[in-house]
C-alpha cells in the first residue's frame, strides 16, 4: 500500500474501492486463483473448498453454476458435469479484500459434492489436545 491509501495494483482501485465499493476487483493469486468455499444453502454445511481462475468465476457468475479451475488436471471443472451433481449457485459473495469466495449451492443428483462419494469433503475430525494427532469420522 502506498502512502496515499491506494494499493500498489491501480487496476484493482483504492483500498476503500475493494473494501467498500461496488464494483467486483478480484485479487488472483500468483497462479491466477481464488480460494472458493462452497456450502450448502439451506444447511450452512461446508461441502467444499476449490479454486476458481477468471474463466471459472466468469462461467459461475454467467450460468448460476459452479465452476472451478481444477489443480490437479490443470482444467476448468463444471461441477456435477459428469456426475450429476450440479452445484446450482444460490448466492455468492466475496471477502472485503476480494481474494476469497464463498458461494452458496443446491446440489443435483445425489447430492453428494466429494469425488470419495460423501456429501461434504469434511468428512474426518482432528480431535483437538490429543497426541499424536489422529483423524476420526465425523457423525454429519
Amino acid at each position: 500500500m502506498t502512502a496515499d491509501n491506494t494499493t500498489t495494483s491501480a487496476a484493482r482501485g483504492t483500498r476503500r474501492d475493494i473494501e467498500e465499493g461496488v464494483a467486483l476487483m478480484p485479487a488472483f493469486d500468483g497462479n491466477g486463483l481464488l480460494t472458493c468455499v462452497t456450502t450448502d444453502a439451506d444447511t450452512g454445511e461446508v461441502l467444499m473448498v476449490a479454486h476458481m481462475n477468471a474463466e471459472a468465476l466468469e462461467r459461475t457468475i454467467a450460468s448460476g453454476e459452479a465452476w472451478y479451475w481444477s489443480r490437479s488436471r490443470q482444467s476448468l471443472w463444471h461441477k456435477g458435469d459428469t456426475s450429476g451433481q450440479i452445484q446450482t449457485v444460490v448466492e455468492m459473495r466475496i471477502d472485503c479484500d476480494q481474494d476469497a469466495l464463498w458461494i452458496k449451492v443446491r446440489v443435483g443428483g445425489d447430492g453428494g459434492c466429494c469425488h470419495t462419494g460423501r456429501r461434504s469433503c469434511f468428512y474426518r475430525k482432528i480431535p483437538i489436545g490429543e497426541a499424536p494427532a489422529r483423524l476420526v469420522p465425523s457423525d454429519g
